[in-house]
């Protein structure tokens, strides 16, 4: 008796009116159909079932011949298939004998080193994807900051207190505007002495902290 060979890396298609099978790659997914194949124990069990449908009686014993047909001729028949299946694409694939994975040829398998390319990684491939990634992390750490959000990050702009949203409404502020543009109310930012760091009130044009003159003074 001739053993069959399996993989795990198929599906079966197979109906009652004949046999078909997918095999596909463990790594990249893709793979191969086969062409269907015509059961021919699919017009013999047909016909059992009509007569059995439109006679009844004694030939209503054709239905019982025909589950005994499908289920004794019929596997016969699969598994004639699906070794024919195997044997016309196991060109196509091969089984990587340190991950014991079945990858196709044409993308996973690494022939120079003799294992799928999931254990040998082809090193152009991977020294491309290594370059582009570097030139990507390159491009980020030297671009050029937008001019709003370096005058953003100055000090002067720290030490005003940066509002996120209006006091009055709750409108978010998309910068550090003087007026919010929803409801028209003042923004109050803090300010800052730029001597000393302490807060300045309203109006004043000398830190009462340090003695420094103001922004305000020149107002």
């Amino acid at each position: 008796m001739t053993k069959i060979e399996f993989t795990r890396n198929f599906s079966d298609l197979s109906t009652d009116q004949g046999f078909q099978f997918e095999f596909y790659c463990d790594r990249c997914g893709s793979g191969f159909r086969t062409h269907f194949q015509p059961s021919a124990i699919s017009t013999v069990t047909g016909a059992l079932d009509a007569a059995s449908s439109l006679f009844g009686g004694v030939l209503g014993r054709a239905a019982d011949l025909s589950e005994r047909a499908r289920s004794a001729t019929w596997e016969k028949a699969h598994d004639d298939a699906f070794e024919r299946a195997t044997q016309e694409l196991k060109p196509d694939f091969i089984q990587c004998p340190r991950c014991s994975s079945w990858v196709c040829r044409k993308s996973c398998w690494n022939t120079a080193k003799g294992l799928c390319k999931g254990c040998a990684p082809d090193l152009g491939v991977e020294m491309a994807a290594a370059q582009s990634s570097r030139t990507v992390e390159e491009i980020w750490a030297h671009s050029q900051m937008a001019e709003e959000d370096r005058e953003m990050l100055t000090e002067k702009s720290w030490r005003a207190g940066v509002r996120a949203a209006c006091p009055s409404c709750n409108a978010p502020l998309p910068s550090n505007v003087k007026f919010c543009p929803e409801c028209g109310a003042k923004i109050q930012a803090k300010a800052f002495c730029g001597e000393c760091g302490a807060e300045i009130p309203p109006n004043v044009k000398f830190c009462p902290e340090c003695g420094a003159k103001t922004a305000q003074a020149n107002t």
